[in-house]
């Protein structure tokens, strides 16, 4: 859900222009890696998610225990590598807000600022995926 919300605030309102010109640009900072990794592991992430809640549908036809036993060490590796990459897009995004100018933002705050907060509250909702995988 969290990815969700990280991607619908990025796509929706993350990129704007100013009144004089029609091109869009990033509203972190004009940076636009910033936007392109936060739709990037969000998109990911929600794909994953999808993923592993059908593996976990399909989980108990499964007979073969080695099969399981790579599809739990699958699950907990993505999840322990989803948080270390969603620390990093908070890491990044609150650096790049923290230097966008409060002129270059005209229609957009309220979503970057919630793409931020999703992002951090991400690294939790992920490190306790991670630990239930197990």
């Amino acid at each position: 859900v969290f990815a969700l919300i990280v991607f619908s605030c990025l796509v929706g309102e993350g990129y704007t222009n100013l009144p004089s010109s029609p091109e869009l640009f990033c509203i972190f900072n004009h940076n636009e890696d910033a936007c392109r990794y936060g739709i990037g592991i969000s998109l990911l992430a929600l794909l994953a998610c999808i993923f592993f809640f059908m593996v976990d549908i399909y989980f108990p036809q499964i007979s073969n225990t080695t099969d399981r036993k790579y599809l739990v060490l699958a699950d907990l590796g993505f999840s322990g590598l989803w948080t270390f990459l969603w620390f990093i897009g908070f890491c990044f995004l609150t650096n790049q807000w923290a230097w966008t100018l409060a002129e270059d933002v005209h229609v957009g705050a309220d979503s970057a600022r919630a793409a931020i907060a999703f992002s951090f509250f991400s690294i939790f909702s992920w490190v306790s995926e991670a630990a239930v995988a197990p």
